[in-house]
């Protein structure tokens, strides 16, 4: 089958690998949408630690079933589990089970964490095989392209739960992107009385006004003029250290700051300790999914996410290097790759 394939840091093309085979536990997808995330370009570019070359990325996918493991064929007729033919999104993460964080309820932090695209071979390809666990089947009601938002949503929505949001809170999200656009959405429902946006790229920041964003900027410097004592919850979406320290900037007096954005493994941060200590600023971190993403499907289905705004381009498997191109140029919201168009 097609697929795209890192051979290692820097060398990515389009090649061939063997069909997937299901083990007991797993099924087979016939990969419809898949999403390219910031954690791809940094599996491309080197930057993860986890990253296990050659590798084949893809991590927010949906499609069809088209194959059982044994294991699972015997089930496939129950009402919960997954047959030939189900349209699922997949929850890509892999956990243990077995260590101290996932036996305290806290699998995203687990200590032999695994993930599909990541360490695994992933959904950049026609068919791929995951856990029969991590298939969560759809509604008729939404696209297989729309699923494929499911994954980065249910990112947002452990933030979220993270974030605590107050009603009446202001909020500042720095970051433009896909993950900032979905936190944006989640804020403004979660009871915010105003939501701010900062992003260099002027397109991005008119659809973040489309979305309902009360105000934007093209700086933090800009927002803090309009909120001279900051804001009560600002999230860096950038993953950008340079920005990361400006963004601490904009924190109000007893307020929140979230790091959502993925920094290199390697980078660092100056934040006043002063300031965190004598102005009580909670500082978190918010890493993948954790028991969120039946909440992510339930709110796409529901309406709730703007898809059509989000979902800006869809190429074919030969055209990745397009995908990319426009990706890394900041082009529209969510660049979907369809493996089997």
């Amino acid at each position: 089958m097609r697929a795209i394939i890192i051979d290692a840091p820097g060398n990515v093309r389009v090649g061939s690998v063997p069909d997937p085979t299901p083990h007991p536990d797993e099924v087979v997808i016939r990969v419809e949408a898949c999403g390219i995330c910031g954690t791809d370009l940094h599996l491309i570019d080197g930057d993860s630690p986890l990253a296990r070359y050659p590798l084949v990325p893809g991590h927010e996918f949906a499609g069809e079933v088209v194959a059982l493991g044994d294991n699972i064929a015997r089930y496939s007729g129950s009402e919960a589990g997954v047959k030939v033919g189900s349209r699922v999104a997949i929850e890509p993460n892999l956990y243990c089970g077995r260590c101290e964080s996932c036996r305290t309820g806290h699998e995203n932090l687990c200590f032999n964490y695994n993930a599909i695209g990541v360490t695994t071979n992933g959904a950049l390809a026609e068919y791929v095989t995951v856990p029969a666990s991590k298939a969560y089947v759809l509604p008729d009601t939404l696209s297989l392209r729309e699923a494929a938002l499911i994954e980065p949503l249910s990112c947002a929505v452990h933030g979220m739960h993270s974030l605590n949001l107050r009603s009446g809170d202001t909020a500042l999200i720095v970051g433009a992107g896909t993950m900032g656009m979905l936190l944006m959405q989640l804020i403004q429902r979660g009871g915010a009385s105003r939501v701010a946006m900062v992003d260099l790229n002027v397109q991005r920041l008119a659809r973040a006004e489309q979305l309902g964003a009360n105000r934007t900027y093209k700086n933090i410097r800009q927002a803090l003029a309009d909120e001279p004592r900051g804001f009560n919850c600002v999230i860096d979406a950038t993953g950008v250290p340079a920005v990361i320290e400006q963004a601490f900037m904009a924190v109000k007096r007893g307020g929140k700051f979230m790091m959502f954005g993925v920094a290199p493994s390697d980078a660092s941060v100056s934040l006043s300790p002063f300031r965190i200590y004598n102005e009580e600023i909670t500082v978190i971190g918010s890493m993948a999914v954790l028991f969120s993403f039946q909440a992510a499907l339930d709110l796409i289905t529901g309406g709730i996410i703007d898809t059509r705004a989000m979902l800006t381009s869809a190429l074919p498997l030969e055209d990745f290097q397009k995908a990319l191109s426009q990706v890394r140029k900041g082009e529209g919201v969510k660049t979907l790759i369809l493996p089997n168009a």
